[in-house]
């Protein structure tokens, strides 16, 4: 039922907002009572605080299925750019923009929010950076990597206003050319 509740937390999240997501609509999509509902997170704020911590864990499991079926070879760099710019223009970052936005103004939230997304950076950050084999020990390796997941949570914010697919991915297949040059030279084996 929590695992319902949560799920359903993330689809409102999605379709209407943190504002437009209610804990009577919640239940009533997660098939649960109200009561029920209530038992389990008495407020809107702890269920969104829980569902913070639920897609935390979505977005790692969602990252690491997606890397484990990244190609090697040639391609391996536009591939894993691709990967983190399909990821930061899915649902589950839609859900977590709507939470960050609200937590700009809402001190609860942004206390369960803030310490949750500061992981979720240092785990993708590290795992980007495994994944391009980038040696961080090179001046300015580490701010490509972190310019690059800033440009692809960027792309995504965009993407929340209109699909803009064709443009997203012609930026992502400069950058990951400027990638491998920069990172391997042109010569990823």
């Amino acid at each position: 039922m929590r695992a319902r509740l949560l799920e359903a937390t993330v689809e409102l999240l999605v379709e209407n907002g943190f504002s437009g997501t209610t804990t009577t609509l919640v239940s009533e999509r997660a098939g649960v009572s109200r009561g029920a509902q209530l038992h389990h997170f008495p407020t809107k704020n702890d269920l969104v605080v829980a569902a913070v911590t639920h897609l935390t864990e979505r977005r790692h499991e969602e990252l690491q299925a997606a890397a484990a079926r990244l190609p090697t070879g040639p391609q391996r760099t536009r591939a894993v750019i691709q990967m983190l710019g399909d990821h930061f223009a899915g649902p589950v970052f839609t859900a977590a923009l709507e939470l960050w936005v609200a937590a700009r103004t809402d001190a609860a939230l942004l206390e369960a929010v803030a310490p949750l997304e500061r992981v979720v950076g240092r785990e993708t950050h590290a795992m980007t950076v495994r994944l391009l084999g980038a040696d961080e020990s090179q001046p300015g390796v580490r701010e490509l990597v972190q310019a690059t997941l800033d440009l692809v949570r960027g792309l995504g914010l965009a993407g929340t206003l209109g699909d803009d697919t064709p443009r997203r991915r012609r930026i992502l297949d400069r950058w990951a050319e400027t990638l491998d040059t920069t990172l391997h030279g042109g010569n990823r084996k």
